[in-house]
């Protein structure tokens, strides 16, 4: 069995209407962020060009933020279920693969915040008697998260061991 589990990258990617998701996320955080520095350079300055022009470049820092980074997560971020294991691979900058052997499993939960209702998808999270926490699949098709949910507690439910 641990031949099986190996490191590799996993098969699957999030649902493609993630992008739009993480779009919408980042730009809930980026649109109050350069909002403020907006503000506070028309409030609490003497509008010098130096600092207007930092601005600009500040705002289409967070403009290109909102624009890559979701596109960016979609085409790093991995994950896989078999039989033997879950496998995640997940980062921009510092990339992080895991593996949760079925053994290890504790609990397996969906999470649906509103912003993903409205684009039909959710998250899975697999729990582990991990130091390290637990496994999170993001951005996957509603039906598919409640699929696999279902599928790994059956096998986590079949395999021997618990999950300590």
């Amino acid at each position: 069995m641990t031949a099986s589990l190996r490191l590799r990258p996993p098969r699957h990617r999030a649902d493609p209407r993630a992008v739009a998701w993480w779009t919408v996320q980042t730009l809930l955080a980026a649109v109050p962020v350069a909002g403020a520095a907006i503000w506070a350079y028309w409030r609490f300055t003497d509008r010098p060009a130096w600092l207007g022009a930092l601005l600009v470049v500040f705002v289409l820092l967070c403009a290109g933020f909102v624009l890559v980074v979701p596109r960016v997560y979609y085409r790093t971020g991995r994950w896989e279920a078999t039989e033997d294991a879950v496998y995640t691979r997940t980062g921009l900058l510092t990339r992080t693969w895991r593996i949760a052997p079925m053994s290890r499993v504790q609990t397996v939960d969906t999470v649906r915040g509103p912003v993903q209702r409205l684009f039909g998808l959710a998250d899975v999270t697999v729990t582990t008697a991990s130091a390290a926490g637990p496994l999170k699949i993001e951005g996957l098709d509603e039906k598919l998260a409640a699929e696999l949910a279902e599928r790994l507690t059956a096998i986590t439910q079949s395999t021997p061991g618990d999950a300590t």
